[in-house]
């Protein structure tokens, strides 16, 4: 009977060994569904941010690398800590940081007010029903709003930097990401059989975070075509649509989401032990069942091994590191990659948005559906190559090689997806519809014959498109004076500057919303098959690139986590903040603020701003995968250094 007794107490011991590290598993992956998610949807959300708060895009970028920043603080010292800690409560504290600082992400929402965008005043005409833009006696700056109105603009004016809300919480979604990914992998790596390791880490863990980011950029489609404030206002006497570039999603709504899940994600972990048996292992099978105490008890018996890098030799191993070339030479490309991949995905619905007229929305929808999934499916490619032809060292350097020089080939095609600047009267084009150098200032604008008898307020963006095919920047400038129907319906009648043109007396009318130039829609499909083809060739070539560390063994760790530290803060940090100020030197109009001052961009240089999109990103979309790096031999270096 004692021995049946041990066996059943083994048995039950083996059993909750198995069902800790399964709950492990599943709340692991859990939490890299949730940062992939939370992580995807601000980076789809940062026009609708800069729109919202009216910042440029320099500014978005400051917000996004906070990430980077609140990551990196704690980074090396979570990793220095590794198993000295209680590693399941670490990774529950940042996982509700994390959804605390997506909390604070939203605040701004609810002390901001109500969303006015930028339009113009129109005034009643001959006490009918029709609307006038062009006023006689609308003073040049018109103070036409209401008490209520008033107070609303008073306390808007003080919001200015309510950003900073949203940068802090993205700061303090950095510093709750950082332990998930270190000391998971960790935690199953010691209690997991050598061989179940690879599987538990490739197949469940990274296929989870690779979910996340898919289903993050689907709901910020759907946020981004959500008025900001639905349920708020009603939505018929809106006169913008999701194309305009004043149009505001309810970006609030999926941070209430992603705080949610973030939160639900650390429950598990605060009923997880400080460690387990490591599976396979007998003896501490035994010991386990032998003892009387629970498995969170037991930690003080079974401890994991210490890995840890003592600081003494930190600074001859990093100098040992440093001195070999190929890594060195490994490194430079990681820096570049991290660049132009961060640069990239940050800005990429602004650029399909200017360029091509599409939506937020959309953009958002189509890199989630189409090019996150082929960048997925390009990695996992790389991989099925590799161990089906058996490349070794120098066949992965080959193969690696002959993927980046086929996308930066196909790269240059892009240039052919180039689309024309909007023209705007006064701003791109003249009022006749000759081209201008760069732009004309509000001033000249307003002195034109065809508007000069209206009193239009300068530097005002509430576009409309003339039967000419012009934008005019208000539907005072174009000099129109009549108007019929209400919300997104109104046509504008009357419009002096749109005779001009020498049209017949009954075409002169113009329509809410900028022109839709038809050749740049036309042109993006065809931009969008050439990104995948991209991406799909990037993503192939990434996988055998990330294997070629070129390290002794003993280093190999050591390696990667150098290598990651210097791609982040060389790439990832400042990637954002100066594309974004690159990007702010193509705007030719900025918009402007209820309060004064200039709010975020309304029409860019498209010509320049495809310039600078595609020659920064020659390597855009190179993603790195998670697999195990390969130490090689002296003889393989060799070779892969001639």
């Amino acid at each position: 009977p004692s021995q049946i007794a041990h066996r059943n107490s083994e048995a039950e011991a083996q059993h909750i060994s198995l069902q800790n590290m399964k709950i492990f598993l599943g709340a692991l992956a859990f939490s890299f569904f949730a940062k992939g998610f939370s992580g995807s949807y601000m980076k789809s959300m940062s026009t609708q941010i800069e729109r919202r708060f009216e910042i440029s895009s320099s500014v978005v970028g400051i917000i996004d690398g906070s990430f980077e920043i609140g990551n990196l603080m704690v980074m090396i010292l979570v990793s220095y800590l590794g198993s000295k800690v209680h590693r399941p409560k670490v990774i529950a504290a940042g996982c509700l940081i994390m959804s605390f600082g997506t909390f604070l992400s939203v605040m701004p929402h609810f002390l901001m007010g109500r969303y006015n965008y930028e339009r113009i005043q129109l005034t009643e005409e001959n006490s009918s029903t029709s609307l006038s833009a062009c006023s006689l006696v609308l003073p040049l700056h018109h103070p036409t709003l209401d008490a209520v109105e008033m107070t609303r603009e008073l306390k808007n004016s003080g919001n200015s930097y309510l950003w900073i809300f949203v940068l802090m919480g993205n700061l303090l979604r950095g510093i709750g990401e950082a332990p998930i990914m270190p000391l998971g992998v960790s935690y199953v790596d010691d209690f997991s059989k050598e061989e179940n390791s690879a599987f538990y880490i490739g197949n469940k863990l990274i296929s989870c975070g690779m979910v996340g980011p898919t289903l993050g950029f689907l709901l910020g489609s759907f946020c981004a075509n959500l008025w900001v404030d639905v349920g708020v206002v009603d939505l018929e006497s809106l006169t913008i649509n999701p194309k305009d570039t004043r149009w505001v999603g309810a970006w609030w709504l999926g941070l209430v989401i992603c705080g949610a899940v973030s939160f639900l994600s650390s429950l598990p972990f605060w009923f997880l032990p400080y460690s387990l048996p490591k599976e396979g292992d007998e003896r501490n099978l035994k010991k386990l069942s032998e003892s009387s105490v629970t498995i969170q008890e037991d930690h003080c018996k079974i401890e994991p091994p210490n890995t840890q890098l003592s600081f003494p030799d930190f600074l001859p191993t990093l100098k040992k590191l440093l001195g070999n070339p190929v890594f060195l030479v490994y490194l430079f490309l990681t820096i570049l990659q991290y660049n132009s991949m961060v640069g990239l995905i940050t800005f990429e619905t602004k650029f399909m948005e200017q360029q091509f007229n599409v939506s937020v929305s959309r953009a958002i929808f189509l890199i989630g559906v189409i090019l996150l999934p082929i960048t997925i499916l390009g990695m996992f490619l790389g991989g099925f190559i590799i161990k089906k032809f058996k490349l070794h060292i120098t066949g992965m350097v080959k193969f690696g090689c002959a993927t980046f020089i086929a996308a930066y080939l196909l790269n240059l095609l892009y240039f052919t997806c180039d689309c024309e600047v909007l023209q705007v009267a006064g701003l791109t084009v003249s009022y006749s519809g000759f081209k201008n150098n760069r732009t004309t200032s509000s001033a000249d604008v307003n002195q034109l014959n065809c508007n000069s008898d209206c009193s239009c307020v300068l530097n005002q963006w509430d576009p409309v498109c003339g039967d000419n095919g012009i934008t005019y920047m208000t539907a005072c400038f174009a000099g129109c004076k009549s108007s019929i129907g209400t919300g997104k319906n109104m046509v504008f009648h009357n419009c002096s500057c749109v005779q001009v043109e020498g049209l017949e007396s009954g075409n002169s009318s113009a329509v809410l919303g900028q022109c839709q130039r038809e050749s740049c829609t036309k042109t993006f499909p065809y931009f969008l098959a050439l990104l995948s083809t991209c991406a799909l060739i990037l993503a192939l070539g990434g996988t055998p690139t990330y294997m070629i560390i070129s390290v002794s063994p003993d280093l190999k760790s050591f390696a990667v986590g150098i290598d990651a530290l210097c791609g982040r803060i060389l790439g990832g940090l400042p990637a954002p903040i100066y594309f974004g100020a690159l990007i702010d030197q193509t705007c030719l109009k900025w918009g402007t603020k209820r309060c004064g001052g200039s709010g975020s961009c309304r029409v860019y240089d498209t010509k320049l701003l495809n310039f600078i999109f595609f020659m920064k990103s020659q390597n855009c979309l190179q993603n790195k995968n998670h697999f195990p790096n390969t130490a090689v031999s002296q003889g393989e270096t060799r070779k892969l250094q001639n």
